[in-house]
């Protein structure tokens, strides 16, 4: 091996897979050329950090390849004396299920003591002191420790990681001792994230652990962002915004989470027909660094004026997949407070409706809450909107903020336009009705599955469910979890709905009951669709002693 040729800083990645197309992403020391299974493409230049995406099409579909990654032709992928299988890649087979598993929020960092798994050393993330001593063991890494004795067969054809999958404002130790070496944690914004280079890094503490890093290889993946990708609370309100944004670090924190955003996130999402319509990647692939030219369309994604989007769509055989942006395209101005502004919800509705077996409509935050909280979030919309006058509306905002409530039932346009959207997929409105519409989510701690039932009367010839999955890798504390059972029990619905209705809001059209569940544990939820079945399947990370986490069943649920 050449040992002056570039090196792997991160990755392989796989990330989009269809039928007869797939995209592979890495990060390399130094500019190279990339070359995978025959076909090659030249790294792209950011602030000094180079990075690949190499297209491969003309696959077969229900096809399987074994590939390696080589940098200037040095090959540099699979490591030297790796534990792990070979990387495969898997094209897509229409004739076989699909499956599709989901969660969110992962803290990643630092290595624990080894453990052992097949006689060498394993690690296991974990993260800092600000996070408390434990959270569990990591679902992503049992997840990972397991699949190389599963049947490929088994594997997901798809890992969609719905939010915080780094976590901005909460750096790990590691994280910590980088910012110590580049500048002053005293001086705002502290030991958080302040720029590209550091998110750099904290997305290198994410994806390097050499499980979870062969899982990723092997496993397709798309993703969205949350909150913690950049600040708790990011865009909950316009007051919030123009405070952070009067704050001299926000610029620069800002612009560096959307640019590392697009680079390590968004553009694994795209399909290679997506990525030969954007003009950012084409710039990007010009010669010198392109860095002032993703800083300029930071820029602009932060002015929330429709002009970005990053909700995306995956149609997996019969499965369509539409992956909802639930924080970085909010409409926040006098008058207007949408979850998504008019033209990306647009957007959503037209990439649902079709000829499918199967919907399944991806968003970080959930829309159907335990419904004293879901009363509770609309009755804190309306008093911050004047329902009980001015004075009562700061303290509304303060409520808000430290409470988190910012989900779907606090943008009660937007919730009324999503009960529109399941309503009109399943009746028929927009196309012949699917068998199940599924909506998935995470962000809130806790995981449970929930039904709908429609109003009265409406033809629904879809069956309706809510799954939430969180966190894989963040447990809760248990004070937060006695709260949270307060909230959710009787008595905290009546509370809740009787505020809501002081303040002059509507009740829901659509019902809805949690059928499983909750549970507070870090885990992971899978979907398999096989014709016009759907079953979900959630399991949570455990550990027996020093031994590796493993991924342990709780419940299963036919859908259809």
């Amino acid at each position: 091996m050449n040992d002056e040729a570039p090196r792997l800083v991160l990755g392989p990645l796989l990330r989009y897979v269809g039928e007869t197309e797939a995209t592979i992403w890495v990060e390399a020391d130094r500019p190279c050329q990339v070359e995978i299974l025959g076909r090659a493409a030249r790294t792209f230049e950011v602030a000094g950090h180079h990075y690949g995406l190499v297209v491969l099409d003309g696959l077969a579909p229900g096809g399987e390849w074994e590939y390696r990654v080589a940098l200037d032709g040095t090959v540099r992928w699979p490591e030297p004396a790796s534990e792990f299988p070979p990387s495969v890649l898997r094209t897509l087979d229409p004739a076989r299920p699909v499956r599709l598993a989901f969660g969110s929020c992962r803290v990643a960092e630092l290595p624990a003591p080894p453990a052992r798994r097949r006689g060498r050393a394993q690690r296991e993330p974990q993260h800092g002191p600000e996070h408390g001593p434990e959270h569990g063991p990591d679902a992503l890494l049992a997840c990972a420790l397991g699949l190389p004795d599963a049947p490929r067969g088994s594997w997901p054809d798809t890992l969609l990681l719905i939010g915080d999958q780094v976590y901005a404002d909460e750096a790990g130790p590691a994280t910590r001792r980088f910012i110590e070496e580049r500048r002053d944690p005293a001086v705002p914004p502290g030991y958080q994230v302040a720029d590209f280079t550091e998110y750099c890094f904290l997305y290198r503490e994410a994806w390097s652990e050499p499980a979870v890093r062969w899982l990723l290889s092997v496993i397709p993946t798309a993703m969205i962002f949350d909150d913690h990708d950049v600040h708790d609370d990011w865009n909950i309100s316009a007051a919030w915004r123009r405070e952070y944004q009067a704050r001299p670090w926000w610029r620069d924190r800002i612009g560096g989470a959307y640019m590392s955003y697009w680079v390590y996130q968004h553009l694994g999402n795209l399909s290679p027909a997506e990525l030969g319509k954007s003009e950012l990647w084409r710039q990007v692939q010009e010669p010198g660094d392109a860095a002032p030219a993703l800083r300029e369309f930071a820029r602009r994604a932060d002015q929330l004026d429709g002009a970005t989007q990053w909700s995306f769509g995956r149609s997996l055989g019969r499965v369509r997949v539409v992956v909802i942006d639930s924080r970085g395209g909010r409409a926040l101005g006098a008058g207007r407070r949408l979850m998504l502004n008019e033209a990306e919800w647009q957007w959503v509705a037209a990439s649902a409706a079709g000829d499918w077996d199967h919907v399944v409509l991806a968003t970080s935050l959930p829309l159907l809450l335990p419904r004293g909280i879901h009363a509770l979030e609309a009755w804190s919309e309306a008093v911050c909107g004047g329902a009980w006058g001015q004075r009562f509306a700061g303290l509304g905002e303060r409520i808000r903020r430290a409470a988190d409530l910012e989900h779907w039932a606090a943008f009660g346009q937007s919730f009324t336009q999503f009960e529109e959207l399941l309503t009109g997929l399943a009746t028929g409105r927009h196309g012949p009705p699917p068998a199940t519409v599924t909506v998935i989510s995470g962000d809130i701690h806790h995981s449970y599955l929930a039904a709908v039932d429609f109003p009265a009367g409406t033809a629904s010839r879809s069956a309706v469910y809510q799954a939430v999955c969180s966190p894989i890798h963040n447990v809760l504390p248990r004070s937060f979890r006695r709260t949270q059972q307060l909230a959710t029990s009787r008595a905290g619905e009546l509370a809740g709905a009787a505020l809501a209705a002081l303040a002059g809001v509507r009740r829901p059209r659509l019902r809805w009951r949690i059928t499983r569940g909750p549970w507070f544990h870090n885990m992971l939820a899978a979907l398999e669709f096989d014709g016009r079945r759907s079953r979900l399947r959630l399991d949570r990370a455990v550990r027996d002693g020093e031994a590796p986490p493993r991924l342990q069943p709780v419940a299963e649920a036919d859908l259809s």
